[in-house]
């Protein structure tokens, strides 16, 4: 049985374990029976596990920090504009706490449940091997939220207790320490993880897949050393465990009627349950334009309305060859009209119907008399004109540039589509956490970074040859390529600026192709390769949490 019908349950686990996982306790009588003792047995104790993965919704709901100042990534604002994050211009210890709080609830709820697997629950002889697999849940998401943590924090404070008490008194681990952890988590988690358990529940080809990651990221570090990528390839391969991605299209991947398919290792899991329960998820709004401002599309349309103030720079479009099919999955290069309306201008007007096209977004651009004759019937945006401001208007169209209120017009991203969402909530498309795709290219990085040139190839063109049914398209590998691979691939669902960290090229890359970056980007490497630690948990201590450099 799938996760998600479980999670609505999970929630009397959060009242009843809510109080634990706060740094301040309430005093009230108890006028209920049901106590955290009492309603937690061994027939009960995965409702704890379950509260586990509720956590992750949160947890990847956090978008800043994992998309903003990239290099496939940007504001929608004008080049002057400025975003802290973006342009890495007067970050403060404010910016982007929502990461360190919503994985910092995971690591709450995962050690709640481990101390009551190993110290509450009386576990008969016959379910030794149930606890076990809890404990072996809690130990990999723990470990994949420290994760999360340490590419933005460095050190965190590895808290591996439940909370009964109040404390100031909390110091951060290193970078080394953390890492040590993570790894420790995974290792001792994964003989007890099953291989196919129910979809949403993490598998061990999951864990090895984020082990994999977790060995390369700290065979990048000055404590790290040339076998983290050896011993990376191959929990890679293990992950992979012969999947053949071609199987399917990447189309079919998002397919939104096929989520639950074998490319995914793990996904958070959203159902079309009631609001705020499992609808809401908002991942279908969070790369779209001003769309209910263009006539013919209504608030209520099929795409959502913006909930994120990204938008992908001209680079990442360009990075698509004419016969890649991920591009099609990816973006929409045509949005339609929902609703009956008509567009007028100083020029003429336009009546519009359902099904008509609203916008346009060419590929390569069109000029000339084609330009006129579509700007008559819609707006068209070639591709220098994706980012903020009104192009000069063309002589005798009915669409005249200078009258669309949408100032910034860029083709939307598709593969994210959902249903029955409520405009920016209410969203139920599950969220991918992990595929087979990505284990390629984890692979494909361990084997170059340990002098492997054949076997990155094999995976690096195995990821391509689904994309445009090319075989042996590279001939040698660099990090550039993964990276521009991962772009195309992963776009919206890995922390960009993670992997740009990790490989030594955020700053490049944001220098050449983030134009808000180019603009007026503040960028400084002794400082922002770490992020700040939140003021609020500064706050909270009595001193002992060390803040990061520069902040």
């Amino acid at each position: 049985m799938m996760l998600k019908k479980y999670i609505v349950g999970s929630w009397l686990l959060i009242l009843l374990f809510g109080f634990n996982a706060c740094e301040s306790f309430l005093e009230e009588d108890n006028y209920s029976s049901i106590t955290a003792e009492s309603y937690i047995t061994e027939d009960t104790a995965d409702d704890l596990i379950v509260n586990i993965y509720t956590g992750l919704r949160g947890a990847y709901k956090v978008y800043d920090v994992n998309f903003y100042g990239t290099d496939i990534f940007t504001t929608k604002g004008a080049f002057y504009d400025t975003n802290a994050l973006n342009e890495y211009f007067n970050i403060t210890s404010s910016s982007g706490g929502s990461c360190w709080s919503g994985n910092y609830t995971i690591v709450s709820y995962a050690n709640t449940a481990i101390n009551r697997y190993e110290n509450q629950i009386a576990w008969s002889e016959g379910n030794l091997t149930k606890k076990a697999y809890g404990i072996a849940q809690a130990k990999a998401l723990r470990a994949l939220a420290y994760y999360n943590m340490v590419q933005q924090y460095g050190g965190v404070v590895l808290e591996l207790e439940e909370t009964s008490s109040i404390r100031s008194d909390y110091a951060r681990s290193t970078e080394e320490e953390t890492f040590a952890q993570i790894i420790k988590d995974l290792e001792d988690a994964i003989p007890d993880l099953l291989v196919s358990p129910d979809f949403g529940r993490i598998s061990k080809r999951a864990a090895q897949h984020l082990l994999a990651d977790v060995y390369v990221s700290r065979g990048y570090k000055s404590f790290g050393s040339s076998s983290d990528f050896t011993t990376a390839a191959a929990l890679a391969e293990s992950a992979i465990n012969g999947y053949d991605i071609r199987t399917q299209t990447f189309g079919e991947v998002f397919d939104f009627d096929n989520q639950e398919n074998d490319e995914v290792l793990f996904s958070v899991q959203y159902g079309d349950g009631g609001d705020y329960v499992d609808r809401n998820n908002n991942k279908h709004a969070i790369f779209l334009s001003s769309l209910i401002d263009y006539v013919g599309i209504a608030r209520t349309n099929p795409y959502g309305r913006t909930d994120f103030g990204a938008m992908p720079t001209s680079f990442f479009y360009g990075l698509f060859a004419e016969n890649d099919s991920r591009e099609e999955a990816t973006i929409h290069r045509v949005l339609y009209a929902n609703e009956n309306n008509t567009y007028v201008s100083t020029v003429g007007q336009d009546v519009i119907v359902p099904g008509d096209t609203v916008i346009y977004f060419p590929k390569t651009a069109i000029t000339g008399d084609e330009l006129t004759e579509a700007l008559n019937r819609y707006w068209v945006y070639n591709p220098d004109q994706y980012y903020y401001g009104k192009p000069d208007n063309v002589a005798g169209a009915i669409y005249q540039y200078s009258s669309n209120v949408v100032t910034t017009n860029f083709p939307i991203f598709k593969k994210f589509g959902d249903e029955g969402f409520d405009e920016t909530e209410g969203g139920y498309r599950d969220t991918y956490v992990f595929r087979v795709a990505e284990t390629h290219l984890i692979a494909a990085e361990a084997y170059l970074k340990a002098g492997n040139q054949e076997k990155a190839l094999v995976n690096i063109n195995r990821v391509r040859e689904r994309a445009t049914g090319e075989t042996n398209y590279y001939t040698a590998v660099t990090i550039d390529d993964i990276l521009n691979e991962r772009a195309m691939e992963l776009a919206g669902e890995e922390s960009r600026w993670a992997i740009l960290k990790r490989t030594g090229k955020l700053e490049e890359r944001i220098n050449l192709y983030n134009p808000h970056v180019i603009d007026h980007g503040k960028f400084d490497a002794s400082i922002h390769l770490l992020r700040p630690i939140p003021a609020s948990e500064m706050e909270l201590t009595d001193g002992s949490l060390e803040q990061n450099f520069g902040y």
